[in-house]
């Protein structure tokens, strides 16, 4: 599950009076609206034994898919984005904002399942 943080600043003033008196105080306000998206996706590997050694760096993709009105898509590499990661025998997955030209914030979690579909890591 993932949450989309899109800050919008609305600025409005007002005037206390209509006088044109410069000694009138005049009142301004502002507001920051913080709009907050939930949304998923499922990845599912099939196969995931017979992609170990596809080679350091090497991904396969999700399918594109939308939350929040962005584009994201899932990266999973498996034997690492570099080579540290592949010396430790680690995978590298990543979320990635697919959408160009914006600017978001965004919290996710992953969760790992195994064959059985049990969760193991998160």
């Amino acid at each position: 599950m993932g949450r989309i943080y899109k800050p919008n600043s609305v600025l409005s003033a007002y005037s206390g009076s209509s006088s044109s008196d410069p000694s009138t105080p005049s009142l301004t306000t502002s507001t920051s609206l913080t709009e907050i998206v939930n949304g998923s996706h499922q990845f599912k590997i099939t196969g995931y034994s017979l992609l170990k050694g596809l080679g350091i760096g090497k991904h396969i993709a999700s399918d594109t898919f939308n939350v929040g009105g962005y584009a994201w898509a899932i990266y999973f590499f498996p034997d690492g984005k570099s080579p540290e990661e592949n010396a430790a025998g680690h995978v590298s997955l990543y979320v990635a904002l697919v959408s160009e030209g914006t600017d978001v914030r965004a919290l996710f979690e992953l969760k790992l399942l195994d064959q059985s579909g049990k969760e193991m890591h998160k």
